[in-house]
Order: C-alpha cells, then structure tokens, then sequence
C-alpha cells in the first residue's frame, strides 16, 4: 500500500487509501447483508462457482428422488388395489368351493343340485366382473400382463409387478364348473382348489411387492432428506455469521468514512507554512 506524503497535495495518497478501503468494505456489506435478505450463501456463480455447480446437481438428483418417492406411493396404490381384487376373488372362490362340497354330497338330489349349479354360474360371472373392475388409472390390474414402475432416479431403476396369467373365471377355469353327478362335482372341487392356489400366489406376489417398494420408499426418502442437507450446507448462508460480519463491517464502514473525511481534509494543513 502507497504511503501518502502530506508535502505533496496534488495526488492525496491518503485520501485514495481510505476510499479504497471504504469501497471495499461497501462491497464486502453488500454480500453479507445479501446474504442475510436471502438466506443463501452462494447468490451468483461468482460467489462460488463449483460450490453452485455441486449444489446445482444436488437439486436436481433431489428432484429426481422426489418424483421416484411419488411414483413408488403410486405404484403401492396399484398393487393395493390389485391386492383387494384379489382378496375378493378368493372369497368368491371359497364360497364355490362350500357349495361344490355340497353338491357332491349324495344325499344332494337334482333340484338341490340345480340350484347350487345356478349359484355356481352367478359366481363364476361375479368373477369376471371383480377382474374387470379392479382397474387404476384405466388399466385392468388383473387381466394385464404387467407393470413397470420407476422406482428410483436413474433409469435402471425400476420394479415390476406381473401377474402369472389373467384372474377371469375362464382363465381360472372355474366357468365351466358342473355338479350333476357327484363325480363331476369332485372334478369341479380340483378345478376351484386350482383356482385358490393361483390367487394365493399372487396374493403372495402382491405382498411382497408391496413390502418392496416400502423399502424402497424408505430409502428414498432418507436419500431425498441427506441431498437436501448437503445442498443446504453448500447454498445456504450461515445466518449467524454473516450476522456478526454484517455487524462488523457496518463499524468498519463508519470508520471508513470518518478517516477518508479526516484525510481529505489533512492537505489543508500545509497553508499553515504560507501564512
């Protein structure tokens, strides 16, 4: 730093200094209080151009794991739905297979028989109607061939939920269901306890893919909340500092000023050798 020489007026060496200082101070204020009107740290990339580029990316995986949060609660949705059909067709089917126990019972005649077929039928249909109407979104969840979730943020990043075959009476083999004679009866029995083993299975299947996608909901979740915390700690101001700084250059400022004032007006003193 220049040294002023009170000798020479025409250049104000001191004067210069304190405005230096001053318009340094000014700068360094205006950060700091900047900070303070808006909480964060980095307010420009020239505040911190690789600290805004790591808190940029930061963001932006956050964002991807909170759509992939949305999406899991979602694809929970669809397999609870799926799962409730599925419960429904097994209650179905457990009341056909007590009223086929019935019918091949000998001691059942032809109109007991008739009426217990005329169940079975309406049974069969209310199978068909449970499995059209367990739907999300417009898709049929159990006559479809499988869904896709994107579970996660990067794009291999995915669960599926498939089932076997489709749940209607046809492909469960339940709608061509006869007890005229007690032998076909037990044939129909077979056929409904076939029936209950493969909603069984995806009863299973959709408990587990529910469990699953928990878990991962869960790690999502505490993955969201530590990139949240690492962008924060690289964006956001440290209130309480740059308090105290603030409070440290507003002093600064106001001795700033009062020593530019001082040496504008000490060249004044070198008329005192012309009087």
């Amino acid at each position: 730093m220049a040294v002023g020489d009170l000798s020479r007026i025409r250049t104000n060496i001191s004067a210069l200094n304190a405005l230096n200082a001053l318009q340094s101070i000014n700068a360094r204020l205006t950060a700091a209080n900047l900070r303070l009107a808006t909480g964060k740290r980095i307010n420009s990339a020239a505040d911190d151009p690789a600290g805004l580029t790591l808190a940029n990316s930061l963001d932006v995986r956050a964002r991807r794991v909170a759509s992939s949060i949305t999406n899991v609660g979602d694809a929970e949705n669809v397999v609870n739905i799926a799962e409730g059909g599925l419960n429904n067709l097994n209650e179905l089917l457990a009341t056909m297979i007590e009223k086929i126990t019935l019918a091949a019972n000998d001691t059942q005649g032809v109109s007991e028989r008739s009426a217990i077929q005329q169940e079975l039928n309406q049974l069969a249909e209310e199978i068909d109607s449970v499995a059209q109407q367990t739907q999300f979104n417009g898709i049929v969840l159990l006559t479809a061939g499988g869904l896709t979730f994107q579970s996660g943020p990067e794009g291999i990043n995915t669960s599926r939920f498939a089932l076997s075959h489709a749940f209607t009476s046809a492909a469960l083999r339940v709608n061509t269901l006869t007890v005229a004679t007690q032998a076909l009866a037990s044939q129909s029995l077979a056929s409904v306890q076939g029936a209950l083993a493969s909603v069984a299975a995806a009863l299973q299947l959709a408990g587990a893919t529910v469990e699953r996608l928990r878990i991962k909901g869960d790690n999502l979740t505490v993955a969201q909340l530590n990139l949240r915390a690492a962008e924060s700690r690289i964006r956001d101001a440290d209130l309480a500092s740059e308090q105290l700084e603030s409070s440290k250059l507003t002093i600064l400022q106001q001795t700033a000023t009062a020593q530019l004032a001082a040496a504008n007006t000490a060249p004044a003193s070198i008329l005192s050798l012309f009087r």
